[in-house]
């Protein structure tokens, strides 16, 4: 065990969870309801696991009960487990209205979203389009007789000359600058923080769950939680 690299995300922790206790925590598929206390029955049954800390663990809880999968399982008469799959309780009937509530927030969130990047997509493309030319006017067949006035008649009027300081450039629209997120901005990135996650030409509020190796992890106003990495963090 102490030769063991120590877990560095929440998804690593859960998956060593449902590894350990197969009866209790799953990676795939609809999750079980957890019996209420089960981070101390965690720390009971491991009491010299030093692959994680408590906070890595609360955290990694905290991912796996906001899941979509999760709570897709507290339904009406459904018991809760506990790390050994046993029946812990029928859940409560406060517990299934406050997670069919928080799915249908989410799901209209995300609903929303898209329909905000489908109607910016199909606004750029209207733009994008090409306007139909101009008719051209069909020539007068009066303009085609020659006029009957003598040249000595007809006085022609010099078109006006214009200064080329009168002709005023375009005034350029400023670019905002961006940037990818650098080494030091994820170094001081800390979990609960608030940012922006980049999807194409809209950015998603987003809340920080931990720093890993290979990125950020992050829960989305959905409650979706991914993984991203720093280039997709707007800051």
């Amino acid at each position: 065990m102490e030769n063991q690299p120590k877990l560095t995300s929440s998804k690593e922790v859960i998956a060593y969870l449902a590894e350990k206790f197969p009866l209790c925590f799953t990676t795939e598929g609809e999750a079980r309801p957890l019996k209420i206390g089960i981070f101390q029955d965690v720390v009971t049954r491991l009491p010299e696991e030093t692959l994680f800390s408590k906070t890595q663990l609360r955290t990694a809880l905290r991912l796996y009960t906001s899941s979509w999968r999760y709570l897709h399982g507290l339904k009406p008469n459904a018991q809760r487990v506990d790390l050994d799959g046993a029946d812990c309780g029928v859940l409560e009937e406060q517990h299934v209205e406050f997670a069919r509530k928080q799915l249908e927030e989410a799901k209209a969130r995300v609903q929303a979203q898209r329909a905000a990047q489908r109607k910016e997509a199909g606004e750029t493309t209207a733009n994008r389009r090409p306007r139909p030319a101009a008719k051209k006017s069909a020539p007068n067949a009066n303009s085609a007789q020659p006029s009957s006035r003598t040249s000595s008649q007809v006085k022609a009027k010099p078109a006006p000359v214009r200064a080329e300081t009168d002709v005023k450039p375009a005034k350029s629209q400023p670019v905002k600058a961006t940037r990818s997120a650098s080494a030091a901005d994820i170094a001081a990135l800390k979990a609960g923080q608030n940012v922006q996650v980049r999807a194409g030409k809209s950015a998603m509020d987003a809340t920080v769950l931990e720093i890993a190796k290979d990125g950020v992890r992050v829960q989305l106003a959905s409650g979706l939680a991914m993984l991203v990495r720093a280039e997709h963090l707007q800051f």
